[in-house]
């Protein structure tokens, strides 16, 4: 297993780590993502160590703690070989306190994910997302506070605008306070706005990324072909998709290249679509998900291998969406305005 700097920290992570959302199935929505109880959660857990995936994510909203209580469970007597991470930010109750990134939230939020996870310290404590109701400096400073008090090793973001986390960026610099070194960000084939902005800001300001939902809610996982019923048994189908709709001819174009590509490689479409993201430039580690034994071990087939330059080129080509403003006015001056070097390590 490849490990990886997150950011500018000393932390190095592999470049996959295991996301827990399918721990649990409470509620229609996490239901549809998965129902994982502890056994089998045990079982996955162990299959990452196997393959060296030592980084497990979580969140406190998922499943309404069930995830965190059965990962919980699930790396007893695992904690000091692994890298840890949960967020806090979306409700987790009906009180005018219980969502948020106020000082009052973050301190409780902390403290009853520890509980649920049997740790004495989280990893990587992700803001899951911003909260402009509640001023960054507060915000930072107990999360600064929750590192000093021995909480938390790191902190990092998720779902931010750029212009939410460069604030947060200079407003730690400015009181001396610990950074956010990651951002985890939603970024796949067939989604890569995340190039636009966030991941300019983070090539500039040494942000690690982190990527979530990088087979686009299953969409990539080599299942959706053209003029086929969507599979029945999938995740947008059972009501846990997210994200904007895709146009059809476009999506079934980029499953055509990746079919291409998978034939040429002699991998899979999900390890192909996983491949290239680990190819692009800022990406320090990809958070896949697994339903079952199967899934997970179909995905761990995305390491040990490159593609080529020209098929990375060709993927590129496939999935390509015209920006919004400003960024296609600026892409109109890349002199100006240069974009991330794509090809840079494919070319050495």
């Amino acid at each position: 297993m490849e490990y990886r700097q997150l950011g500018a920290s000393g932390l190095k992570v592999p470049v996959l780590s295991f996301g827990t959302g399918t721990f649990g199935g409470g509620g229609d929505f996490f239901k549809a993502w998965g129902n994982t109880q502890t056994d089998e959660a045990a079982r996955l857990v162990n299959l990452c160590m196997d393959a060296g995936i030592t980084f497990f994510d979580t969140a406190n909203v998922y499943s309404q703690g069930l995830s965190e209580e059965i990962l919980g469970k699930a790396i007893i007597g695992l904690r000091d070989k692994i890298i840890l991470s949960t967020k806090a930010t979306f409700k987790m109750g009906t009180g005018p306190n219980d969502f948020g990134s106020s000082r009052f939230h973050l301190v409780r939020s902390c403290e009853d994910s520890l509980r649920r996870l049997k740790t004495d310290y989280i990893d990587i404590y992700h803001m899951h997302g911003f909260d402009a109701n509640t001023p960054v400096e507060e915000t930072l400073s107990a999360l600064n506070d929750l590192i000093t008090a021995g909480k938390v090793r790191y902190i990092a973001c998720s779902n931010f605008s750029g212009w939410h986390l460069m604030k947060s960026l200079s407003v730690s610099e400015k009181y001396g306070w610990s950074k956010y070194i990651a951002h985890q960000a939603h970024y796949s084939l067939l989604s890569r706005e995340f190039e636009w902005e966030l991941m300019p800001l983070a090539v500039d300001q040494h942000i690690g990324t982190i990527v979530w939902s990088p087979l686009s809610a299953g969409r990539l996982g080599g299942k959706y072909r053209r003029n086929q019923p969507m599979p029945s048994e999938g995740r947008i189908a059972q009501g846990g998709g997210e994200g904007p709709e895709i146009p059809e001819e476009f999506f079934f174009n980029l499953i055509d290249v990746l079919d291409e590509v998978a034939a040429e490689t002699e991998k899979t479409v999900a390890q192909v679509a996983l491949n290239w993201l680990l190819q692009r430039p800022t990406v320090s580690n990809v958070v896949i998900g697994a339903r079952n034994e199967e899934q997970l071990k179909q995905n761990l087939g995305a390491v040990g291998w490159n593609l080529s330059l020209e098929q990375v080129k060709k993927l590129d080509a496939a999935s390509d969406k015209a920006p919004t403003y400003p960024y296609w006015h600026q892409r109109k001056n890349t002199a100006l305005n240069p974009l991330p070097d794509f090809y840079g390590k494919l070319n050495r």
